[in-house]
């Protein structure tokens, strides 16, 4: 056993910390206003003192014996000028001498604090230090000045940037004069010195706030001072940039306390001294109630100090009575009687994990307190057993232990703790018990072996604690297996919740093992304790005890035992003991795997459009429809001018693939044409938002469109006439933003026939009509913001056999708002260090409008120049590479460079004109300069006939001087690509992103010997299939009829490829199979397409396509000699693939997003078995995002996962996910197309109906620019400047954002800076909102009348408390229900307004609650009052 050092009893380390880290807290008032203003958040800053000069400062006649052994001291202490009082600490600097009336201080301070309010100032004080003759200091102040640090605007320092202080005349205490209480001024106080002042900087400092932990709050450090937890920093001032030490996971275990001289008697002493002061303090009662307070709970408080603070809050744990020298549970019986084994100790059987840091000043503090159940009053007396007790806390002992502290000599062993008493400071600042015991644990004297319990007390005995402290990372499981933390979190959440007054709520059989005990509150108090009342003062034993009594605020209770409540609480806590193991448990060896858990993400998941769909009924009036048919929109007609068939939309459509077959109009002319949009009377921006309009989405495979920008016409006439909004009609704008001449609308056509689609995908493409919808994204063209996202069924699209159909969809435009859940402001998080865990997220789908949209699909006859290429294209693509009897190989001739280079250029020719033009042909144009070029070389070559033959001879001979060499180097390179020539085989290849394309190859043995030959791939996108399943697959899925071998391959570790054993003359079908899972992703920049002149409405900006890489894989059938047996050349023609769903998700710049989509519900058709999961697997385009899918449990849905990597805003980066349903991947089910907007992300903390104010800064880039800012919320958000600005380049703009929402909870709202020129998006903004609601002031009930039209007026009368005139705003987070008679009114000092309010009606009844907000004119509130309305 390790018998540890007290660490009050060191000479250094914690105990230097804590006896100079004393503070005085600040006035209760201050704390509680600074509350009312809901300044909860500590913020950090940072005062630099620079110099002092002082050329005429007072002369005392102390000072004049000694001028030159005088030195100056600055000390600096905060100060609350309402209530007169300092608080914080004090700061000193250095001891320096004045050189020519100048002191160079160069000192740094730091401090954090909540209390950003104007009475809070700091003082400092120049005292001059003179030496006595006993050795001692004389200190004298010689001058002090006033520092204002806040305004009334917590955002804004009063004292920010450079200031000159002066010094004035007198001591600080002169401040506590009852003339100076409430004084805003001192200037016209106080006497200024002449010619003495310091400057100084105070500023923000934002960086302190990973550090804030560590110091207490209102406490001044300088940089270069000794904090416990923090790095040295080389550059002398560890708090510029803080840097944490590392920590590392400790685990406290087998802990057990003992009292002397023994539990039972120290117990019983105390229940006696607290009887007898109770009996004291107190009329008598009846007989046998004079003995009445017994102990409910014994708990430990363990907590990681570091001399200033606790590093987290104290862990509390509920210690259990053991039996001496025993580690098990005692389990003795009613009739027990023997008092060897009556409790002797207090023991933890579970274990506490700790964090520490490797630093000798960090110690581990221990508190042990009792809590004391008692009668509530003198005429209520009543038994321990009675529910009407109360209950209250008492702090017995508490000690202290530096784990780091030189020698470290306790790992492994059992450690022994002194635990104090009596008065005297501690760290959890309250009053500690004292006895005759205790009195004893201040002697020198040794401690005694553990487990030696004394029945009386001896000379020297101690109270101590003693227990073993482990690495959680090295230490060995031998206990049972703990339970998940989720478990214990559900347990602990479920026991405070569930037990009610007058019920019992027991614990389970084996409590969980908690790492981190549970927090206690004083709201815990009514809740049932779970474990035994031990009264020593009846004659029953303590497992004799009848069931625990309710908990309540004590009235015995002193006003410090009280506060001690408030600040640790009681409570029934979930019990953190665990059943130790039994003698035979194996024990797990120290390095075992973990066991996952089960997990679900926090945040919720993004719904695809398989779950929820967009309604597409009319939900548009008869007029509203007529106003739509009468704007002149061109039609839609077939071949012979007549117009399309009409269908309905919200009927059933049947589809026959042999009626599409045996249509006479093989081809498809696809119309969508945009007509209106329909805005939404709650929208965000207001009832005139949004003014302009485009959209994106993808049509099959054809490139993505972006439209132009369209304008929301309006219709005054119609619209006074109309109940409800009308639908506006869409026009084109032109680059000076004059309404295009042409029809209204925009139309989109594209056309599907044989010349666009390969072999055998018709039956493809009509499938796709059939099964898909088309997702279209609505964009603000004004801000660039994202309106929302519809999609449009492509059902309806479906010709059967008919000339042309149309019809007219009109479809919600919804967005995806995700609001945590509502936050209290009083539930700040425990001393401000550490933030508030995010709540659940719920998501709330939001209509943003309505689009009116109509399809047409006019069939059109097959193009005759494309008919013949038709026909080829209708024969059956074969999976069967067959190499060919006669090769065009070399055709002899020389075999010069010149020579090879022309074979090889005329070989890529055909490889072009397999897959269709040659790209290298020119066309009509490049012919024309080809001929000029060639009219150029004949006239020079007119002029160099001329030239003598001498100098031809020359030149001759220099160029067969050069081409020899080359010649004979390239012989055996051009023979061997001849003969590679003549034993390849091409084969032309149409690629999509993600689907497998199957082929097999014939090899042939032409020797007479076997052969084993290699397969080797030049890409790793083409391979060989060798499982023999997969292969059964493919060829299922492609029907072929080719024989299937099992075990064909061979298999060895370094090979360059699988190997295949052939028999002299034998052909077999290697199967091969071509996937690509990457491609391009470059994208347009966002923002509407501007469209050239006369294009009118009838075209639309597409971009280029992506697409996986067009590529050329070679695959060599190698011998056994290495030398290739056969080529097979495969040309990847890569062609665009069909997008299903398209998703934009939003998330800061630079840090990874985390992000689940829910997958729709899947059944595999053919698998009989319902209960037969499918598998699901997923892949990424992009190699550099991670992207799974997980298992869960059967019936559970499935989710997407994806982590993303950051990028700078206002990047986006698009990639694709393919969601296969099969176990081999062949064909993609679905590819989904996600967006990821990276912004600039800005976190404000506000409460509801107040304005809180942000900066911004924006950034100029390289060129001039006109720029405008727009936020999706212009009704919560004001951006200032509010209109076009200029920004030159590389200049900085700041932007004030005024913050006002009206709903409570975490919210993500955006800010767009655009270039209102060419309408791209500068910078972007995402602000995550954390709204707190506001403390109720009043609450009202009203009655309301349902129906008839009218509604209810009420007043409310208010009084200004203030001493002089004032004016106010009325606000109301349901305006469209409440109006006010008057949104502002002046009201003067003490007098009464009356507040007008008119209800609207209802359409049915209901209840809902209306909250009131009466601001100042700077939008702050004074009042807030909440209405309850009831609609009956």
């Amino acid at each position: 056993m390790v018998k540890a050092e007290d660490a009050l009893d060191m000479a250094d380390g914690w105990k230097e910390v804590f006896e100079r880290s004393r503070v005085i807290p600040p006035p209760g008032q201050t704390v509680r206003l600074a509350l009312d203003n809901h300044l909860t958040q500590p913020h950090g800053f940072q005062l630099r003192l620079s110099r002092l000069t002082a050329a005429h400062l007072p002369q005392s006649q102390e000072m004049s014996g000694g001028e030159q052994d005088v030195t100056h001291q600055l000390r600096v202490t905060l100060f609350d000028r309402n209530h007169q009082q300092f608080f914080g600490n004090t700061w000193r600097s250095p001891p320096q001498s004045m050189k020519n009336n100048k002191i160079s201080l160069n000192e740094v301070l730091y401090f954090h604090t909540s209390l950003r309010l104007p009475s809070v100032a700091m003082v400092l004080e120049l005292v001059s230090l003179s030496p006595r003759p006993d050795g001692s200091q004389q200190a004298l102040g010689r001058g002090f000045t006033v520092l204002e640090l806040f305004t009334n605007r917590p955002e804004v320092q009063a004292s920010d940037g450079v200031q000159r202080l002066n010094l004035h005349h007198g001591s600080p205490r002169g401040l506590l004069h009852p003339l100076l209480k409430d004084t805003v001024d001192y200037g016209s106080l106080l006497t200024a010195i002449d010619g003495a002042h310091l400057d100084c900087v105070m500023k923000n400092h934002a960086a302190l706030a990973p550090a804030m932990h560590l110091l207490p709050e209102n406490v001044l450090v300088s940089g270069n001072e000794n904090v416990p937890g923090l790095a040295a920093s080389p550059t002398g001032d560890a708090l510029l940039r803080p840097q944490l030490l590392k920590t590392l996971p400790f685990t406290l275990s087998g802990l057990t306390v003992s009292l002397q001289p023994s539990l039972e008697k120290f117990e019983s002493q105390l229940l006696e001294r607290i009887n007898a002061d109770c009996h004291n303090t107190k009329q008598p009662g009846p007989e046998g109630t004079a003995r009445t307070v017994v102990i409910q709970e014994r708990r430990l408080h363990v907590g990681v100090h570091n001399g200033w603070c606790f590093l987290d809050k104290p862990q509390v744990a509920v210690l259990e009575p053991l039996a001496s020298g025993s580690r098990g549970r005692s389990t003795l019986g009613k009739d027990s009687s023997a008092t060897s084994t009556l409790p002797q100790t207090l023991g933890l059987r579970s274990s506490l994990e700790l964090r520490l840091a490797n630093h000798r000043a960090l110690a581990i503090v221990f508190q042990l307190e009792c809590v004391f159940s008692a009668p509530i009053g003198r005429e209520t007396m009543l038994s321990a057993t009675s529910a009407s007790r109360a209950a209250f806390l008492q702090c017995l002992r508490w000690g202290a232990w530096c784990p780091f502290q030189e020698p470290a000599d306790w790992k492994g062993e059992e450690i022994q703790v002194v635990l104090r008493g009596g008065a005297e400071p501690n760290p959890h600042g309250v009053m500690t018990y004292s006895s005759e015991t205790s009195a004893n644990a201040k002697s020198p004297a040794p401690l005694l072996a553990a487990g030696s319990a004394q029945l009386s007390p001896l000379p020297g005995t101690k109270d101590t604690i003693t227990f073993r402290l482990s690495s959680a990372l090295e230490r060995k499981t031998s206990g049972s297996p703990k339970a998940s933390p989720r478990t214990t979190q559900e347990e602990v959440s479920r026991h405070r919740r569930s037990p009610s007054r007058g019920q019992r709520s027991f614990p389970p059989a084996s409590p969980p093992e908690s790492p981190q005990g549970p927090g206690l509150s004083l709201s815990q108090l009514a809740a049932t304790s779970r474990y035994p009342t031990i009264s020593h003062s009846s004659s029953a034993l303590p497992w004799q005890q009848s069931s625990p009594s309710l908990l309540h605020p004590s009235l015995l209770a002193s006003a410090h035992q009280l506060s001690h409540v408030a600040c640790s609480g009681v409570g029934s806590i979930a019990h953190l003991e665990m059943e130790p193991q039994r003698e035979g448990d194996a024990s797990q060896d120290e390095g075992d795997q973990l066991q996952e858990l089960p997990f679900t993400p926090v945040h919720a998941p993004v719904i695809t459009l398989g779950v929820s769909m967009p309604s597409s009924c009319s939900a548009s009036s008869r007029s509203s429809l007529a106003h739509l048919y009468s704007a002149g929109f061109p039609d839609i007609v077939d071949g012979d001018g007549q117009a399309a068939e009409v269908l309905d939309p919200t009927e059933p459509v049947t589809f026959d693939p042999h009626r599409e077959d045996a249509a006479p109009l093989r081809g498809d002319l696809l119309v969508f044409q945009f007509l209106a949009f329909t805005r939404t009377p709650a929208a965000v921006g207001g009832p005139d938002w949004p003014k302009n309009i485009y959209f994106t989405f993808q049509f099959y495979r054809f490139p993505p469109v972006t439209s132009q920008q369209l304008k929301l016409l309006t219709g005054d006439k119609v619209q006074q006439k109309a109940a409800g909004p009308l639908p506006r009609v869409l026009a084109s704008i032109n680059r000076d933003g004059t309404v295009n001449s042409a029809p209204p609308g925009l139309q989109v056509q594209f056309r599907v026939d044989g010349g666009f689609l390969k072999p055998g995908e018709k039956r493809w493409f009509l499938r796709y009509l059939a099964l898909h919808s088309m997702h279209i994204d609505v964009w603000d063209g004004d801000s660039l913001l994202l309106i929302g996202s519809t999609a449009v069924e492509l059902k309806y699209l479906l010709r059967q056999g008919r000339s042309a159909v149309q019809a007219l969809h009109e479809v919600e435009v919804l967005t995806t708002d995700y609001v945590g859940e509502d936050a209290l402001l009083t539930g700040a998080h425990e001393g401000g260090r550490r933030p508030p865990a995010l709540g659940p997220m719920n998501v709330h789908t939001v209509v943003m409008g309505r689009l009116h949209v109509r399809t047409g699909n006019v069939g059109c006859p097959v193009d005759p120049s494309r008919r013949k290429a038709a026909a080829d294209a209708a024969a059956p693509h074969s999976n069967i590479i067959t190499p060919r009897q006669v090769i065009g190989g070399f055709r002899g001739g020389s075999l010069s460079s010149r020579n090879i280079l022309r074979l090889n250029a005329r070989n890529a020719a055909q490889a072009h004109r397999l897959g269709g033009p040659d790209p290298n042909e020119p066309d009509g144009a490049g012919r024309r300069k080809l001929e000029c070029m060639a009219a150029v070389h004949r006239r020079e070559g007119t002029e160099e006939a001329k030239v003598t033959d001498r100098t031809k001879e020359a030149r001759s001979a220099r160029e067969l001087h050069h081409v020899q060499p080359n010649e004979i180097h390239n012989q055996a390179e051009g023979i061997a690509n001849m003969l590679s020539q003549a034993i390849t085989t091409r084969h032309l290849l149409y690629a999509n992103l993600g689907t497998a394309e199957y082929m097999e190859f014939v090899l042939k043995n032409p020797f007479n010997v076997p052969q084993t030959v290699t397969v080797h791939s030049d890409d790793p996108e083409l391979s060989a299939i060798t499982n023999t399943e997969e292969w059964a697959y493919f060829k299922a899925l492609c029907r072929t009829t080719t024989p299937l071998e099992e075990n064909m391959f061979h298999l060895e570790e370094g090979a360059p490829g699988p190997r295949v054993y052939l028999r002299p003359k034998e052909s077999i079908h290697i199967p091969l199979k071509y996937q690509s899972f990457l491609c391009d992703h470059t994208m347009a920049l966002q923002g509407p397409s501007f469209q050239p002149p006369g294009k009118g409405s009838q075209a639309a900006k597409r971009n280029l396509s992506n697409i996986v890489a067009a590529k050329t894989i070679k695959v060599t059938f190698a011998a056994e000699d290495g030398k290739p047996m056969a080529i097979c050349q495969v040309d990847v023609e890569p062609t665009p693939h069909v997008v299903d769903q398209t998703f934009r998700l939003y998330h800061p710049e630079l840090c990874f997003l985390k992000k689940a989509i829910r997958l729709p519900p899947w059944n595999d058709p053919t698998v009989g078995d319902p209960d037969v999961r499918t598998h699901i697997s997923v892949r990424c385009s992009d190699p550099n995002i991670i992207c799974q899918t997980r298992m869960l449990a059967p019936g559970e849905p499935r989710d997407v996962y994806l982590k993303v990597p950051g990028s700078p805003s206002p990047n986006i980066k698009m990639f694709f996910v393919m969601v296969f349903t099969d176990q081999w991947m062949a064909v993609p089910s679905q590819i989904w197309q996600i967006y990821v907007h990276f912004l600039e992300r800005v976190d404000v903390s506000c409460v509801t109906g107040q304005r809180s104010c942000q900066s911004l800064v924006l950034r100029g880039k390289q060129a001039v620019r006109k720029v405008k800012c727009f936020s999706s919320h212009p009704q919560e958000i004001e951006v200032d400047p509010e209109g076009v600005f200029v920004l030159p380049p590389a200049a900085v703009q700041e932007l004030q954002l005024k913050v006002q929402p009206w709903r409570a909870g975490s919210r993500f709202l955006y800010v767009n800076a655009v270039d209102v020129e060419n309408r791209r998006l500068v910078t972007a903004w995402l602000l995550c909102l954390n709204v707190h609601r506001p403390v109720l002031s009043k609450a009202f009930e009203v009655c309301v009348p349902v129906g008839g039209g009218r509604g209810s007026s009420r007043k409310i009368t208010y009084t200004n408390p203030y001493t002089g005139g004032r004016s106010f705003l009325l606000r109301s987070d349901h305006p469209d229900l409440l109006q006010f008679k008057e949104e502002k009114f002046q009201i003067g000092a003490g007098e009464s307004y009356t507040i007008g309010l008119r209800f609207a009606p209802s359409q049915g009844p209901g209840s809902l609650e209306i909250l009131v907000y009466v601001n100042n004119l700077e939008e702050k509130t004074e009042e807030t009052f909440c209405v309850k309305v009831n609609y009956s």
